[in-house]
């Protein structure tokens, strides 16, 4: 049975728009994003730079469910660095354990 998802609040093309995070994308390093709405369907494919990717898994998660082994999927050693990372981006953004986030997750095609 397939999980009926939310609707989505944007598009696939800003997915991934970070230069550095292409770049991890592009390089394998990075085969999921976490955004605080849904971009993109089961299937879609994302291109970069004329590389193309598609989406495989769409699930919600709690940011206090980040695990260093899960975290390695956005291309960072473990979650204190990616919370940096993304504190640096959203000024003024709490980090809430309880703040739910969804995961697309993708692979090169």
């Amino acid at each position: 049975m397939t999980e009926v998802l939310a609707p989505k609040t944007c598009t696939i093309e800003r997915l991934v728009t970070v230069e550095d995070d292409v770049k991890k994308v592009i390089a394998g390093e990075k085969t999921a994003t976490r955004r605080n709405g849904r971009y993109a369907d089961i299937g879609e494919i994302m291109e970069l730079q004329g590389h193309k990717f598609e989406v495989h898994k769409v699930y919600q998660q709690t940011l206090g469910e980040l695990t260093d082994d899960s975290i390695q999927s956005e291309g960072f050693a473990n979650v204190e660095s990616y919370k940096n990372y993304i504190l640096s981006m959203h000024t003024g953004m709490p980090w809430l354990p309880h703040m739910k986030v969804w995961v697309h997750e993708f692979r090169a095609l």
